[in-house]
């Protein structure tokens, strides 16, 4: 028997849960910290790490007293976080600044220059990535601070991924080069890939702006997967947590891919993780890259094995957007959906209110509905967006399956699959196939199971999965409401890709970008003529 801490740091707090080997779960707990958005800017979204770790130490002891257990008896602590979310720091790991938390997006325009010299110099890596760098990844955002902070760049040692950043803190690194680096984090947002090499090449970064001088060698280190350890946790740190020091640390991961694992995902899984946006994740034999696909990453989510992941930029934010306009909160507008039928509300949703992370990769996009009449309600834009969602999952799981990937079972995970049995059975009947739900939450246990292999109580992820995760429920297509998704799905695909491509022939595809830079213009004047 073995008890360990497996910690999940969200977009808006960080749960902490106590995991015994034998017995399950003993007890959670939940702190949260505030995001900073600025009205003025849709696009900017940040985080202190001084709020991170407060939150995760209350979290600690609370969840430790909780269980009825002394914190000497947790073994190991392993920590996913949300990503990519960049901090820079200076040579003794102090943070410069605050996190580019994974939905900020103001460097949108340093990832079109990235995609653009990718291209013209060939370089491999960005067909590993889908071909396109996107706004919410690490080299954007780094030369997106680099441009605006200009007295911290002598500062600038190097940068950190925050489950990176959270694991080395932890373990008392205050040396940069001696923290050790994801190769989850780095290989899907960083254009990481050891048959390449490792890291783009110094001229490569430097020809996309001379800021990227020297960054190459201030991102060296060792890279590894979560297998490995990242080092003990420090006695200034275990009396913060009240843990015992010295416990095992495995190296991080990102929130989604290891939900997945705690999902019970194999070889040849999907796994939706469902919350503010969804994380599309799956463990793949294949090696097949796959356009508009966002990573494909040996080591990723399972440490042997090649891991795949896509995604939305936002599901849950949409449905809170949604609610909050009608004055509500979600639970209470989504009484009575369970009577709502497929199509029923003469609604198409595009999902896009914080642009799209695949498989268009476009930032410049925002949601659209159509088909409004005068009695259409609130709820029934909700309903529409579920759908919308789910038309989205089915364009990114076409566009796997088109290009070579397997997928022999969809799983639903996440916090919203487990309060939401409307919006699984709508996944379902779009998709054409059954759906699994976890019978319980899996928020952090895939955390747990990576916490229980650094303290050495299991001999494979596959035999802790056996003993730790769930069993599934499975949501079934209904036949009428399946037809009647195959019938719009060929509609939603269109509008799809002839509004979201700026290039398509249509003529569409210049739409949402241009109400967005009239947006930012009148912005900037509002902004100049009231200071």
């Amino acid at each position: 028997m073995a008890i360990v801490a497996g910690v999940d740091f969200g977009t808006l707090s960080v749960r902490v849960s106590v995991v015994d080997s034998e017995r399950g779960l003993l007890a959670s707990s939940v702190q949260e910290y505030p995001l900073h958005r600025k009205r003025e800017d849709p696009e900017y979204a940040t985080q202190s790490h001084e709020d991170h770790m407060r939150a995760l130490a209350a979290a600690t002891r609370d969840a430790v007293s909780k269980a009825g257990i002394s914190g000497g008896q947790v073994e190991a602590i392993a920590l996913d976080t949300t990503g990519s979310s960049v901090v820079p720091v200076d040579k003794d790991m102090q943070p410069l600044g605050e996190y580019y938390l994974w939905c900020d997006h103001r460097a949108k325009g340093e990832a079109a220059e990235i995609t653009e010299a990718a291209h013209h110099e060939k370089l491999e890596a960005i067909q590993w990535c889908g071909g396109v760098y996107s706004s919410e990844w690490g080299f954007s955002k780094l030369l997106h601070w680099l441009r605006h902070n200009p007295d911290k760049r002598t500062e600038f040692a190097s940068a950190f991924e925050h489950c990176d950043m959270v694991a080395a803190t932890l373990c008392g690194v205050s040396d940069p080069r001696k923290a050790k680096r994801s190769i989850c984090a780095m290989g899907h947002k960083w254009l990481w890939n050891r048959q390449l090499g490792g890291l783009p090449p110094e001229s490569f970064l430097v020809k996309v702006d001379p800021l990227l001088k020297g960054v190459r060698d201030k991102l060296d280190g060792e890279y590894a997967t979560s297998d490995q350890i990242a080092g003990t946790l420090s006695s200034y740190w275990a009396e913060k947590l009240r843990l015992k020091p010295s416990i095992p640390i495995p190296v991080g991961a990102f929130d989604a891919h290891w939900d997945a694992i705690g999902a019970g995902c194999r070889t040849d899984d999907m796994v939706n993780v469902i919350g503010t946006s969804t994380c599309i994740i799956g463990i793949t034999p294949s090696v097949s890259l796959v356009p508009g696909v966002c990573g494909v990453v040996h080591g990723s989510v399972h440490p042997q094995r090649t891991g795949i992941e896509a995604g939305l930029s936002a599901v849950g934010d949409i449905f809170s957007a949604i609610a909050s306009r009608a004055g509500t909160n979600v639970a209470a507008l989504s009484a009575g959906l369970e009577s709502y039928v497929a199509g029923q509300t003469g609604l198409l949703r595009m999902t896009w209110d914080n642009g799209d992370r695949t498989v268009l990769v476009n930032p410049n996009l925002r949601g659209v509905t159509l088909g409004w009449n005068l009695q259409s309600t609130s709820k029934d834009e909700l309903f529409a967006a579920i759908e919308g969602t789910a038309f989205h999952t089915r364009v990114i799981l076409d566009r796997m399956a088109s290009n070579g990937v397997s997928i022999r079972r969809v799983i639903n995970a996440g916090g919203i699959p487990q309060k939401n049995d409307v919006l699984n059975q709508v996944y379902a009947n779009v998709l054409g196939r059954p759906v699994l739900v976890p019978s319980k939450s899996v928020v952090s246990l895939g955390s747990a199971i990576f916490a229980f292999m650094a303290a050495g109580t299991f001999r494979t992820i596959e035999e802790a999965q056996d003993k730790i995760c769930p069993g599934h429920r499975t949501f079934n297509p209904d036949g009428h409401a399946q037809q009647t998704y195959e019938d719009l799905y060929p509609l939603y695909s269109r509008l799809y890709f002839s509004l979201g491509q700026p290039t398509n022939p249509s003529g569409l595809g210049d739409v949402l970008p241009t109400l967005i830079s009239v947006a930012e213009a009148a912005t900037r004047q509002v902004t100049a003529s009231t200071t």
